[in-house]
């Protein structure tokens, strides 16, 4: 009977072996989306265990009429699909900044200004590790603003290609 326990205790193991995430200790480039405005963002990941990762990301944007960045932080946990997929989902939050100058467009005069904004955002998506240190991520981020500058509910799809180290 030690000997079944004892076999099925290594099969179990191994299996959670086997399955074992590999996340890099460090990622950084870009990811290009777009939600109001912010195209392109930098991006950096952090490992903090085996399965979880902090994600920081800058996105600036400028504008003939405009100025703005916005600054997210997201604690993420990753879960390997298969082969060298994995898929994570994740919460945080950030803050941002707009500035509009004052434009005419059309025959109508705008009047500008600026604005500090922040947010909760969410993130689930996929992502693909390569042999050589590159990963290729795509997803899906839902963000609700409180500001009048970044008001109620905004999403966007964005596609990641990153450096690990």
């Amino acid at each position: 009977m030690k000997k079944i326990f004892l076999f099925i205790g290594f099969l179990t193991l191994s299996f959670i072996t086997a399955n074992a995430q590999e996340i890099s200790d460090n990622a950084i480039g870009l990811r290009l989306g777009d939600n109001d405005g912010f195209g392109g963002e930098i991006s950096y990941q952090r490992r903090l265990s085996d399965n979880n990762r902090l994600e920081i990301d800058l996105g600036l944007r400028n504008g003939n009429n405009y100025d703005g960045f916005k600054a997210t932080g997201l604690y993420q946990w990753v879960w390997q699909i298969e082969n060298r997929f994995n898929w994570y989902a994740g919460a945080g939050g950030g803050l941002g900044f707009w500035s509009i100058d004052d434009y005419t467009a059309g025959g109508v005069t705008y009047k500008g200004g600026s604005e500090t904004f922040v947010f909760v955002s969410g993130v689930v998506g996929i992502e693909y590790n390569f042999d050589i240190p590159l990963i290729l991520s795509l997803d899906f981020r839902p963000e609700i603003g409180f500001n009048d500058a970044y008001d109620g509910f905004n999403s966007d799809f964005g596609l990641g290609i990153r450096y690990q180290f």
